[in-house]
This record gives structure tokens, C-alpha cells and sequence, in this order.
């Protein structure tokens, strides 16, 4: 954990930031940054801006269902007129769906595994680029999967979601080479979280990193000197230098 405030002065925006890799993104708030806090129960935006509060930084909750995407204009808007561009944006909320048979997986759990994964993410990159290019160093980082490229039964939509927002930022942050933000993925591994329990209910968590190492890295791809572009970064090949 850094102890220099190399966030003070930004804003970052963060999904899914009421628990695990995202809820432990107030690491950015360590920094001295300003964050945008999204997930969908005020409840438990309330519970990080506890954690907050003795924080250099500072945080800004916004209850919002990324499964209703069409949010995401007005809260632009908002972000806009109140500070005029956004330096960090943190695409981190996912949904694992139904381990199930392709043929057998709900049409409406089917839909928003795709709404969280990827459309809302695109609703992001849509809603925010513009902002983002305000920033002198505009920084994006969504979290991807291993699944995503290592296909397994029963993990289709989870893993067909995950798939198209790779190949969605990757395609983006090409467009985004003549401008001076810059956009990659970070795929997590396992990681003690919610979502790895549902899918691996018989593994012992503590096998796993921490979400607040991932968040470190996460911090650190949203600094200002960060400078990779189109980048895949997987947690496991830099561990070290983020354990505890």
C-alpha cells in the first residue's frame, strides 16, 4: 500500500463498489482520490463510505442497477456539470449467471448476464469518453476473466459476456491511441470474493488473494504515469508485488 497521495485531485468512477474487488477500490480513497461509488443497494454504499471516512479521499454514492444501463446518461450528465471530466474509470461490477447447459440457461438470466458484462460497460464507455479525453490522463480499467478465453461447459454466458467486453475495450482502446487516455483489462484470477464462493462453493477461500491486493492494482492502472494501452494484464503474473 502506497502512503503518498497520488490520487488527490482525480475522480474515478467504479462499479460493482459495494463489495469485493470493488468495494476495496477505496483504495483509490487512500490515495487522496474522489470516488464515484456505484452498486445497486444504498445499504451497502453506505457501509464503504464508513470505511471512508477517515480516508484522504473522499466518496460519492450513487445507488444504480447496471441492469438498467440507460442510468448511465444522466449520471454523465451529472459528473459533467459538477467536475467537467473524469480521470478514472473502473469497470468492475459483474454477474456470474447459471452454470448450466447452454440450451438450459433462463432467457432472462441469459439477458442480464449480458446487460452487467458487457452492455452496461459499453453504456460506460459511450456515456464517458468524452469526459475521459478532459482529463490530461484519463485511465480506464474494466476486470475481465479468465473464462473469457479458457471456455469451460456450463459457464457460456458468463464466459460469451466476459469475451465481448475484451474484445469491445480492446477495439476502443485502439480508438483511443491519439488522445491521452488510454483503456485495459485486468483479469483477477481467483480471488476471496462472493462471486468465486457461488462459483467454486467446495474451494477453501483462503487459497485465494485478497480483493484489496487486486484493488492495489487496480489504483495503480489509474495513476496518471500509468502508460500501458490496450493492455491484458493478469493479476497472477505481477502477485508479488501487491501481497500483503
Amino acid at each position: 500500500m502506497t502512503d503518498k497521495l497520488t490520487q488527490k485531485g482525480r475522480v474515478t468512477l467504479v462499479t460493482g463498489a459495494s463489495r469485493g474487488i470493488g468495494y476495496e477500490a477505496l483504495e483509490i480513497a487512500r490515495r487522496g482520490g474522489e470516488v464515484i461509488a456505484l452498486a445497486r443497494t444504498q445499504g451497502a454504499l453506505e457501509e464503504l463510505d464508513d470505511a471512508v471516512a477517515d480516508l484522504p479521499g473522499a466518496t460519492i454514492l450513487v445507488p444504480l442497477d447496471l441492469r438498467q444501463p440507460e442510468n448511465v446518461e444522466q449520471l454523465a450528465k451529472v459528473v459533467k456539470d459538477r467536475w467537467g471530466r473524469l480521470d478514472g474509470l473502473v469497470g468492475n461490477a459483474g454477474l456470474l449467471g447459471q452454470l448450466t447447459p447452454v440450451s438450459q440457461i433462463e432467457p432472462k438470466v441469459w439477458g442480464e448476464t449480458f446487460t452487467v458484462n458487457f452492455h452496461a460497460n459499453w453504456a460506460l464507455i459511450r456515456a464517458f469518453e468524452g469526459l475521459l479525453k478532459q482529463s490530461e490522463a484519463g485511465r480506464a480499467v474494466f476486470v475481465t476473466s479468465g473464462a473469457a478465453r479458457k471456455h469451460r461447459a456450463y459457464w457460456s454466458a458468463y464466459a460469451a459476456s466476459k469475451a465481448a467486453l475484451d474484445a469491445m475495450v480492446s477495439c476502443w482502446a485502439k480508438e483511443l491511441e491519439p488522445s491521452n487516455a488510454k483503456a485495459n483489462l485486468l483479469n483477477p484470477g481467483p480471488t476471496k470474493t462472493a462471486m468465486r464462493a457461488q462459483a467454486m462453493p467446495g474451494e477453501d477461500p483462503d487459497s485465494n488473494p485478497s480483493p484489496d491486493a487486486v484493488a492495489r492494482l487496480i489504483a495503480d492502472m489509474i495513476e496518471a504515469d500509468y502508460r500501458k494501452n490496450d493492455a491484458l494484464i493478469e493479476f497472477k503474473d505481477v502477485a508479488k508485488h501487491y501481497s500483503a
